[in-house]
């Protein structure tokens, strides 16, 4: 006895299996994760290819960096430093590209981004979903 949920099951199978080497594809361009502190991070985005994988990334992290010139050009080579509530370093690096992938543990941080002379700022709450600093210069 063929049943219509059985179907529905065999196509959604199929097309989750269809889409596999394609979200492998994209995964595979991501660069590797770093480990510092209680955290990692990942920066990159250079490239079509790197930037979908890294975009599509961001809801996987709890936070995500992005780096621009004021007038929507990607930057790269950014400085960067992650402090905790207290004033500790929580992380520091270089962005060597517009988009930074952080996995921190709960809690409230400042980011600091340094381009071309100018040092941002913003606090960031990480817990309770995916958080995204947008900085321009």
């Amino acid at each position: 006895m063929h049943r219509p949920i059985d179907s529905i099951l065999r196509v959604s199978a199929a097309c989750l299996l269809a889409g596999a080497p394609w979200f492998a594809q994209a995964q595979g361009a991501m660069p590797a994760m770093k480990s510092q502190g209680s955290g990692q991070y990942v920066c990159g985005g250079i490239g079509s290819d790197e930037s979908t994988a890294m975009r599509a990334a961001m809801k996987d992290h709890p936070l995500s960096l992005l780096f621009a010139r004021s007038g929507g050009a990607y930057l790269s080579d950014v400085s960067v430093t992650i402090k905790n509530a207290q004033g500790a370093s929580a992380m520091t690096l270089r962005a060597s590209g517009p988009v930074c992938l952080i996995d921190l543990p709960d809690g409230q941080y400042t980011v600091e981004a340094m381009a071309e002379g100018v040092t941002k700022s913003q606090t960031v709450k990480v817990g309770g979903g995916p958080k995204t600093a947008d900085f321009r210069f």
